[in-house]
């Protein structure tokens, strides 16, 4: 996966983060948990904050 592919990292992290609310995760540990991610391949540099609230509005669409 690469920092464009918002709605896939974001099915990941609902599973793999399921009890999280992703309106009050913070940029930095969103960041970090979307590198950490094992099937994510992209340069962690590449990312700013328009992608990082993309990716919490995917995420929070898949909660619902």
């Amino acid at each position: 996966m690469k920092w464009t592919d918002s709605r896939d990292i974001a099915i990941e992290l609902c599973e793999k983060y399921p009890d999280i609310e992703p309106q009050n995760v913070r940029f930095t540990d969103l960041h970090q948990w979307i590198l950490d991610l094992e099937d994510f391949d992209d340069e962690p540099n590449h990312s700013n904050e328009k992608i990082l609230e993309a990716i919490i509005m995917c995420w929070m669409d898949e909660r619902d």
